[in-house]
């Protein structure tokens, strides 16, 4: 894609996970485009394994790469952290300031906001990744921080869902956007669509994912014991990531006596981490277009996951083999079922894998988001500034009945 280059700085929270997976694609590609990109994370987030992967960037981007310390929660020390932030990205100049997550979309659009009432044209951009749109809107906090994204979206420029599923939740639950809007997936290098090999002596079952309850790991703990009760031997597991509460699923496994069933891991590129299971499950309450389930799929890896967020648009045809989230007798027969009908499970991955490359792909979503920027800077590309795809109906409906359900645990 031939574009005018630009000075784009992207701003996230929390430089782990799926939403800084995401950040570091779409920064290395638009670089490669010949941008001049840069990012900017907090400094007290993140393991080794992470911090190698911020550091991997710096050489990558013309802007660099900075760290302030950024907290999760609403706190009085958002004013000075916005203050160290404003100062640093004025120096840089950017034409696009581009928001990932609750806190990095605000951060983004008031320095955005500050800068062009000093006169710099800077473009407001914005992508959720689910973020504050997983609060009930409910309870106390879903209110709170629903009504600060209804404030926040008067000084957007633009809008990314990265599925219809998140655009429709936010329609739900904080009103139908004012800025341009566009819906681009999440993608993936041309090399993680080949096929991963396991060990050995690979385990019956992988968790991959932050370790926090809404991703379910606590759910998956607790089938592996189910599935132990009925059979009197429990199937063998790793687990593998890190988060808030990794200790409490620890001590979790401890006190279930299965210590030498789940082993747990720190994190692991997903690649080497799908080599030590022969099934991958993803048990998340809730979810926006998680990448495990993109990278597990494009591996042929055999996936148990729960229909939630964007996943169903991922599976397709096939989201009926979607299990119901937070329901832990299906999560066990599912995992059940995948002990006792392995070829079944291989089948199904190879089906699924077969119809995702086109659509998930790295080069397509940079190529999305970078028209949606050159369109808010008055160049409109010839065919890659198309409309967004029209939400229907029932994906309003979905977000009304299930996304309005999950809170933030």
């Amino acid at each position: 894609m031939t574009t005018t280059p630009m000075r784009i700085v992207h701003c996230v929270r929390s430089p782990i996970g799926g939403i800084f997976r995401h950040v570091r694609d779409l920064a290395t590609t638009q670089a490669e485009a010949g941008h001049d990109v840069g990012l900017i994370c907090d400094s007290s987030t993140g393991s080794a394994f992470d911090n190698r992967l911020v550091d991997e960037l710096e050489s990558k981007l013309a802007l660099g790469v900075a760290r302030f310390p950024m907290q999760r929660q609403l706190t009085i020390q958002d004013l000075t952290a916005t203050y160290a932030l404003y100062r640093h990205i004025r120096d840089l100049k950017p034409d696009i300031l581009h928001g990932h997550g609750a806190k990095g979309g605000a951060y983004a659009r008031l320095i955005g906001s500050a800068l062009r009432l000093g006169g710099h044209k800077v473009a407001r951009v914005y992508c959720p990744h689910g973020g504050s749109l997983h609060y009930d809107p409910n309870r106390f906090e879903g209110r709170v921080y629903h009504t600060i994204e209804r404030l926040l979206g008067r000084i957007t420029d633009g809008l990314i869902f990265v599925s219809d599923y998140e655009s429709a939740a936010y329609e739900s639950k904080v009103g139908h956007p004012k800025a341009l809007t566009r819906i681009v997936y999440n993608g993936l290098m041309p090399e993680e669509f080949k096929p991963v090999t396991i060990q050995d002596d690979a385990a019956d079952f992988l968790y991959i994912g932050m370790l926090r309850d809404l991703k379910g790991p606590d759910l998956f703990i607790e089938a592996i014991y189910n599935i132990r009760l009925k059979n009197g031997v429990a199937p063998t597991a790793h687990i593998v990531g890190e988060g808030p509460d990794e200790d409490r699923y620890r001590k979790m496994v401890q006190k279930l006596g299965m210590e030498s069933a789940i082993t747990f891991h720190g994190a692991l590129p997903a690649r080497e981490a799908f080599k030590l299971a022969r099934n991958v499950v993803v048990p998340s309450r809730a979810e926006a277009m998680p990448y495990i389930i993109l990278e597990t799929v494009a591996a042929q890896k055999p996936l148990i996951a729960t229909r939630v967020g964007g996943i169903p648009e991922i599976f397709g045809r096939y989201s009926n083999r979607l299990i119901e989230a937070g329901h832990i007798g299906k999560l066990t027969l599912a995992m059940e079922t995948a002990l006792a009908e392995p070829a079944k499970m291989e089948q199904q991955a190879e089906e699924l894998r077969s119809c995702l490359a086109e659509t998930f792909s790295i080069n397509l979503m940079s190529d999305r988001i970078t028209a949606l920027y050159q369109e808010l800077q008055g160049f409109v590309p010839s065919d890659l500034s198309a409309p967004a795809p029209a939400k229907n109906a029932s994906a309003v409906s979905r977000a009304q009945t299930i996304y309005a359900k999950s809170s933030n645990r």
